[in-house]
């Protein structure tokens, strides 16, 4: 299929986001859920903390007991018991007692603040306490944190670290968590050899194939990468074996803009070509289509051109897979330099990014791989603008703002 009038960028995300499914839910252990993503809205089992407790170390007392009195005054008290950490006290705290207690231990009965043990001398079973206390100083009370019941986390939440001790502090141990989609990726052309010292003729090192598995992984997704000759027979034999085990298909080559590309073709063939040419520099050989339910994403060969193919239009789509919500932020800087465009189409300029100015690098075509090491983000000209002058404010997405 050739399609001879190129797309918009935004309307192409359309059509792709149109398509989304998100993957099935699988439940986990708690140990395996660090960057995995909730996909129910978590309620606590427990309360936490699930009692009152000290906040610190010193005597639990009744603060009835200290009013009045100070450094030059100490109130005199009686310690009856001694409880650490993990530790209950079956006695109850009448006036003038008090029980020696550990941060995070349970407040006995009868006690209704904590005293700091610097600010106490004891001796034997005798406290001198050197400071007045307001009732509830220093405890803990019990749900403080959250209570049973309580809404703790939500859909889509990407698990941290912190967010699993809450999961645990409310009594779970497993989640259920949006599985992590399979994607085939499959590099395609007769010249792609895999790296080595001595390449001969027209070879060409595939690094497509490592630019795309660690693309996948870096969006949380579990690649496959295959390479295929540019056969029809091959290619169409190589998609339909991967989409019985895969949840969307990445190809790079034979997406120019032209009739006769072969995956273009084989997508035709045997699912649908719903784009094909995107008014996007670097990046307009690119394709997308569906084949048996699910969606494939046919980028240029040249690798450049491909990772911003990717970044418009992959990576945000296999976050929301799996529930992730991580639009691009654009943020403003001021031009270093004058960036010319053209009416009618997008530009992602590869740059340089320092404080609130941003330069362009100086490129020759998509093929440049050193120009996306070089540089950290994108300038973007949308499609209306004919350019942007030096110093004058323009749009920036940062590489790093598109990973999660």
């Amino acid at each position: 299929m050739f399609l001879s009038t190129l797309m918009p960028v935004k309307m192409a995300q359309k059509i792709i986001y149109s398509s989304l499914k998100k993957v099935g839910v699988e439940n986990i252990s708690l140990e395996d859920a660090h960057r995995r993503v909730l996909s129910e809205e978590l309620i606590s089992q427990l309360n936490s903390p699930p009692f009152e407790r000290s906040a610190m170390d010193g005597y639990a007392i009744r603060a009835e007991d200290t009013f009045g009195f100070s450094e030059t005054n100490p109130a005199k008290l009686r310690i009856i018991d001694s409880i650490g950490a993990g530790q209950v006290s079956n006695q109850v705290v009448k006036n003038g007692e008090a029980v020696k207690i550990s941060t995070g231990a349970p407040i006995p009965g009868g006690a209704n603040s904590v005293v700091m043990e610097e600010y106490t001398f004891s001796q034997e079973d005798l406290l001198e306490v050197e400071m007045t206390l307001k009732p509830g100083e220093n405890i803990s009370s019990m749900g403080e944190d959250f209570k049973e019941g309580e809404i703790i986390l939500s859909e889509g939440k990407l698990l941290r670290p912190q967010d699993l001790a809450i999961i645990a502090s409310a009594g779970y141990n497993r989640v259920n968590v949006f599985k992590k989609p399979k994607i085939a990726v499959v590099t395609t052309g007769n010249e792609l050899v895999m790296p080595r010292p001595d390449i001969h003729g027209a070879e060409i090192i595939n690094s497509n194939h490592y630019t795309f598995k660690a693309m996948v992984e870096s969006a949380m997704a579990i690649p496959s990468v295959v390479h295929c000759f540019d056969s029809h027979k091959l290619v169409e034999d190589e998609f339909k074996k991967l989409l019985e085990t895969h949840d969307a298909l990445i190809s790079t080559g034979g997406t120019a803009i032209s009739k006769g590309d072969v995956v273009v073709d084989v997508t035709e063939k045997i699912g649908k070509v719903l784009i094909h040419g995107i008014a996007l520099r670097p990046g307009k050989p690119f394709g997308f289509g569906i084949i048996q339910e699910k969606p494939i994403f046919m980028l240029s060969g040249y690798p450049v051109a491909a990772i911003v193919q990717a970044d418009v239009f992959v990576r945000n789509y296999l976050h929301k897979m799996q529930g992730i919500e991580n639009e691009p932020q654009i943020i403003h800087k001021i031009a270093m330099k004058k960036i010319p465009s053209s009416l009618g189409r997008t530009d992602y300029i590869r740059a340089e990014t320092d404080g609130s100015m941003v330069r362009p690098l100086k490129i020759k075509g998509s093929g440049m791989i050193r120009s996306m090491v070089e540089s950290n983000s994108y300038i973007v000209i949308e499609e209306n603008l004919e350019g942007i002058d030096e110093g004058e404010e323009c749009n920036v997405i940062l590489y790093d703002s598109l990973r999660v």
